[in-house]
């Protein structure tokens, strides 16, 4: 496992590095040598956040990104939390992996197709552990420009607002960021 660490707001020290690096070798036992982790380690400065210290995690693998969040009063206790949800995200993926598809194209009573994963690769996720879709919503789409949508976003109350752009005839996805600035997803035909 290869692990950089940074630091916002905090100088990382090397003890901080190590106990990371210590927590986070559980995941080898499930993953490849070759998996990349990035650890962002930061300090909120807002004083009406009481667990200011949060540790974030991307980990990069053959198949899924998995990313975790977690924050505390104190580094270490933070490092322990992600540690221990990003464990959980990846047995959860590594079991589907042997638990194998429910669905599948084929003759009837015949196993299902099973593609070779490769050491690290995390299958797709599909199980009836998987949250449900309970509710749809069904709306009209007016051509609109990103600040017309940012006002909307606004009027909503959501974190995010789906809309067709007037500047390129595409849906696209207004989202608002944990800065508070806003973020615009948009299609790109290749």
């Amino acid at each position: 496992m290869k692990l950089q660490v940074t630091g916002k707001n905090l100088d990382v020290t090397q003890p901080i590095v190590d106990y990371a690096e210590r927590k986070l070798t559980k995941l080898t036992k499930h993953l490849a040598d070759s998996t990349r982790v990035e650890l962002e380690l930061a300090v909120e400065r807002n004083p009406s956040i009481s667990d200011s210290q949060v540790a974030e995690a991307t980990v990069w693998t053959k198949g899924p990104v998995l990313r975790a969040r977690e924050s505390s009063t104190d580094m270490y206790a933070s490092i322990d939390l992600l540690a221990d949800k990003l464990e959980r995200q990846v047995k959860r993926y590594r079991e589907r992996r042997h638990r194998g598809r429910p669905h599948h194209a084929g003759a009837v009573g015949a196993p299902p197709p099973e593609r070779a994963l490769d050491d690290g690769e995390l299958p797709p996720v599909d199980g009836p552990d998987e949250p449900l879709i309970v509710k749809t919503k069904r709306f009209n789409m007016k051509p609109m420009h990103p600040q017309e949508a940012a006002l909307q976003l606004e009027l909503v109350g959501h974190d995010f607002f789906v809309f067709t752009s007037s500047d390129t005839d595409e849906v696209a996805v207004l989202y608002r960021r944990r800065d508070g600035n806003y973020g615009l997803i948009e299609p790109v035909r290749s």
